[in-house]
């Protein structure tokens, strides 16, 4: 038995390695920090009433069921991976292990076509919209109706007092507090909304373009593009390099980060509208992310070497923009949380 948990556990740590994650834990506790700092006085108090902790404490949660497996005779279990396990402690409890079973199993299967072995659960986390263009709308490639537009707008309607839009599976305003403040800081990771899809040679395509349709190939949000040749392709991806944040950074908020995310200008319109409008935005971000690279087949099938034109320069404006999605993210937490509970 104990040798049955060891494999299985080393196969949940390998499949991890293939798993989309936005800023890390440390980036999602931030976003969270931000926006306990920007709540309203009624809004911290349903957050406090709802979860008993803050955003800060809530943010990683998504990634914490991440840990649930399910094994080939359909049962599903949570085992404690070392990918995720400081800041999912707290919820490696007899009280919270089965709610993180509990999600995962009822939307292991809500999807139609992206569940796969990872479940359904995974796809909520992204989008994949081709860079060429300058909003988000349902209907593009990469878009469809369990992505992460479609689950933020679902948690929203459960705060709201409605049962969840299909095809998602949220029990209650716990979970979906739990999903909010994870979500919205992945919508504000350019790679997570934004993509490049290529040709054989590495030239960029609009896959919604007729033209070009057959020909483009997904690069999965740049998880499928190194940073550097490695003839094993092993190496960091681009994914991974946009998820990291500066250590000093921290995963609580800073003043001078809490007076960046004040200057973040109120989104308008609806709460329901709320998140197409920061698809749109990320997306405009991520032609950033993609500025001055170019890509050239990797020796491994399906993956690519990023080469950038100024390695240092490159550098330098993704920490840059990294701070102000940061900002973003946590501002927008809160402002959507204060709509709700003004």
């Amino acid at each position: 038995m104990k040798l049955r948990a060891i494999l299985v556990a080393l196969f949940a740590l390998a499949a991890s390695c293939q798993q989309l994650l936005a800023w890390g834990s440390d980036g999602h506790q931030l976003v969270g920090s931000i926006g306990d700092h920007l709540l309203n006085p009624h809004a911290k108090q349903q957050v406090q009433n709802i979860l008993g902790f803050e955003l800060r404490v809530a943010a990683p949660w998504a990634d914490c069921v991440r840990s649930v497996t399910r094994h080939t005779d359909g049962s599903f279990e949570y085992i404690s991976n070392p990918r995720f396990n400081k800041p999912c402690l707290l919820f490696e409890t007899d009280a919270e292990k089965p709610r993180m079973v509990d999600y995962v199993s009822r939307n292991f299967n809500a999807c139609v076509n992206d569940g796969g072995k990872k479940g359904c659960a995974d796809t909520y986390h992204f989008a994949d919209v081709a860079i060429q263009h300058d909003h988000y709308e349902r209907g593009l490639v990469g878009t469809n109706e369990h992505d992460i537009v479609g689950a933020i707008n679902a948690a929203i309607v459960v705060l709201k007092d409605k049962p969840a839009t299909a095809p998602f599976s949220i029990k209650d305003k716990k979970e979906a507090l739990f999903l909010l403040a994870h979500f919205v800081g992945d919508m504000h990771q350019p790679l997570h909304v934004g993509a490049v899809y290529l040709n054989v040679a590495g030239k960029r395509l609009n896959p919604d373009v007729k033209a070009s349709a057959k020909s483009a190939l997904e690069t999965r949000g740049g998880n499928l593009i190194l940073e550097k040749a490695d003839p094993k392709c092993k190496g960091s991806d681009m994914h991974s390099e946009w998820d990291d944040i500066l250590d000093s950074l921290g995963t609580s908020a800073s003043d001078a980060m809490v007076a960046k995310a004040k200057a973040v200008p109120p989104t308008p319109g609806a709460v329901e509208n709320f998140a197409a409008t920061w698809a749109t935005d990320t997306i405009l971000q991520a032609r950033s992310a993609f500025k001055g690279v170019s890509f050239k087949k990797a020796p491994c099938k399906g993956q690519w070497v990023a080469k950038f034109a100024n390695r240092k320069t490159y550098l330098k404006s993704e920490n840059a923009i990294k701070q102000d999605q940061l900002a973003k993210g946590g501002a927008r937490l809160a402002q959507l949380l204060n709509t709700i509970w003004p």
